[in-house]
């Protein structure tokens, strides 16, 4: 025993300053012999901390292949000067925070990002301001990620000269949150990730989609605001996704939607607003989707589900000032309306319920006119839309037969 134990306090001694030795930390600073990012990155051991001081760094393909914390000292700035990526990370456990990159080149034949992760996992890119990037930051085959609190706004002028804000390709784990995002392509971009959660992001401005989502299953998205993008959120070819809580707002034009779902099964949406947008949400090849507690305020059309949409549920929604509630291409209907307050309902509660007394139609001919005829949409509120109205009402066959509310509310839902 005398023995055992100053063998076990000599090793527990030995153990801390080895820690303190791997826990090194440099100081990067303009005018002293550390003066540049990739020196630093090249003396630093595993779990060492590199500061980088305030100032102006001309630097790129600073290549991290170690575990490390980077992190930037009253903001300072790399600037790529229109030339190749500025942070490539092929480690795990490794940090980024605190900096303003900027100028990262167009390439056509690669696409050059600010912070590019490769094959990673727990990376944390996190409080970084990115601006005129090309494409911001960039992660690649890896999981457990974090990308939180950045503000990525490009400057491209068209589509083929733009990258996107954060994009991931093939990934599991994933987070993105409290990002705002602006001036790119697409704000957001998942292709091949499954288990991730984006949260709390603001996206906006950008010239394809708020959001573009592909091939991920398994996800949440919610909290986040999508809004004036040039074709609102697309969510393709994948299963199991909870959009909850979201703001789809002011996505305008021809083609433009607040929501696109395409080829989608057994997913979730509640509590959304989809306010001022061409098309609330556009559906196409969607089935079994809960789509329930939403509010749909002043949109074009508030929903747009085609012939082969299957089993979905759309219930105890709050359809409020839409010029259109709901349009469809098919003459029958394979989905479940119920318990949903409609504006256009001109039905009564003689028994004050709070139900309509008789189901509500929310498809009307003039809908699936201008749906055939956008230049019809000058018709609105003429007479002959009043005369479209009454024979609708008297063949009411024209419609689809069963697309209708059977328990439509007469008041407001309250979703808080």
């Amino acid at each position: 025993m005398r023995i055992f134990f100053p063998i076990l306090f000599t090793m527990a001694f030995v153990s801390a300053l080895i820690y303190e030795a791997e826990a090194a930390s440099f100081h990067v600073r303009k005018g002293t012999p550390l003066h540049t990012i990739k020196k630093a990155i090249a003396l630093a051991g595993d779990s060492d901390t590199v500061f980088v001081h305030e100032g102006t760094y001309l630097e790129t393909q600073l290549l991290i292949r170690k575990p490390l914390s980077l992190i930037g000292v009253n903001r300072p700035i790399i600037d790529a000067q229109h030339g190749d990526e500025i942070l490539i990370v092929e480690a795990g456990n490794v940090l980024i925070r605190g900096f303003r990159l900027q100028n990262i080149g167009v390439s056509h034949l690669k696409d050059r990002a600010a912070i590019r992760i490769v094959e990673s996992r727990e990376v944390i890119i996190d409080d970084n301001i990115l601006n005129n990037t090309f494409f911001g930051i960039y992660l690649q085959n890896s999981f457990q990620c974090t990308v939180r609190n950045n503000t990525v706004r490009g400057e491209a002028y068209d589509e083929m000269n733009a990258g996107n804000a954060i994009h991931i390709w093939k990934g599991r784990q994933m987070e993105v949150i409290n990002n705002h995002l602006s001036h790119h392509r697409d704000g957001i971009y998942f292709e091949f990730v499954d288990q991730s959660l984006i949260r709390g992001n603001t996206s906006q401005d950008n010239m394809r989609y708020g959001l573009h989502f592909m091939f991920s299953n398994y996800d949440t998205y919610q909290e986040n605001t999508f809004q004036r993008n040039g074709a609102g959120v697309a969510v393709m070819f994948s299963k199991h996704i909870k959009m909850v809580k979201n703001t789809f707002e002011e996505n305008w034009g021809g083609s433009s939607y607040g929501i696109l779902l395409k080829e989608i099964s057994d997913g979730f949406m509640s509590q959304n607003t989809f306010k001022s947008n061409t098309v609330g949400v556009y559906a196409e090849g969607a089935s079994r989707i809960k789509i329930e507690n939403n509010n749909f305020i002043d949109n074009g059309k508030a929903m747009d589900i085609k012939g082969n949409c299957i089993d979905n549920q759309i219930l105890s929604n709050n359809f409020i000032g839409n010029t259109f509630e709901v349009l469809t291409n098919s003459s029958s209907n394979l989905n479940h309306f119920e318990g949903n307050y409609w504006a256009q309902y001109s039905g009564y509660d003689l028994d004050k319920d709070g139900i309509g007394d008789f189901p509500h139609r929310p498809v009307n001919l003039f809908a699936l006119i201008t749906d055939k005829i956008p230049a019809a949409n000058m018709l609105l509120y003429s007479f002959l839309v009043n005369a479209l109205d009454m024979a609708e009402r008297m063949f009411p066959e024209i419609i689809p037969e069963n697309l209708s509310d059977e328990r439509p509310r007469i008041k407001p839902l309250n979703h808080d």
